[in-house]
């Protein structure tokens, strides 16, 4: 019995990364559509769509080890953050996807100039990236790490405000863009939220204690 288990839990980790895998392409595909590539609007629908159905697979797995195997503690709590945290996945999908539908709009040439947008995009695709790591290897440190970076995205996200300001400034017919540019930024800002969220997860799952407090 514990063996199955074992074995059902390593398939959950295994479907957990292949999810953060997709939210990592679909984060990609939206910062590629920022510098002006037509194609990678559909990829991160595609992405997002893959995303949700990755989301009802790893659900109706979750809901299968809590009533069939009957977990104890530190399993249960593993499950049950595996729950909480493909929830924050799925609207990482849907996040990325507005920003390829946003940036299908603008002008790339302008925006890049302007706007350290890609920086954020980076940044919060590491984020991702990292806090599924944690929660797969049950590294407490590299979940913190994750919460520590959301401080990065924050001030990148000011910069970005800032910029935008001084966009306008310039010329008052980039306000459009700017408002277009702002909202993205928002979207990139949300991902990182939602990837701060994951660890949290991570860390309640390790501990059984939920962070509520900023490392």
């Amino acid at each position: 019995m514990r063996n199955h288990f074992d074995e059902q839990l390593e398939l959950l980790n295994a479907e957990l990364i292949r999810m953060g895998a997709l939210c990592e392409d679909a984060i990609a595909g939206a910062a590629r559509t920022l510098r002006g590539a037509k194609n990678d609007e559909i990829q991160v629908r595609q992405a997002e769509q893959e995303i949700d159905q990755k989301e009802r697979e790893i659900e109706n797995l979750c809901l299968r080890l809590l009533l069939k195997q009957q977990p104890v503690a530190g399993d249960l709590r593993q499950v049950s953050s595996a729950l909480k945290m493909i929830s924050d996945m799925e609207r990482i999908g849907d996040q990325a996807a507005d920003i390829a539908e946003t940036a299908r709009y603008m002008k790339p040439a302008a925006a890049e100039s302007h706007i350290h947008i890609n920086d954020m995009a980076e940044a919060t695709s590491r984020m991702v990236t990292d806090s599924i790591d944690s929660f797969v290897r049950k590294d407490l440190h590299l979940a913190r790490k994750v919460m520590k970076e959301d401080d990065v995205v924050d001030g990148l996200f000011d910069r970005v405000k800032q910029e935008i300001v001084g966009f306008i400034a310039q010329d008052g017919e980039n306000g459009s863009l700017g408002i277009d540019l702002l909202m993205i930024a928002k979207y990139f800002e949300r991902i990182g939220d939602h990837a701060v969220n994951i660890a949290e997860w991570v860390e309640y799952s390790i501990t059984g204690t939920h962070a509520e407090q900023d490392y």
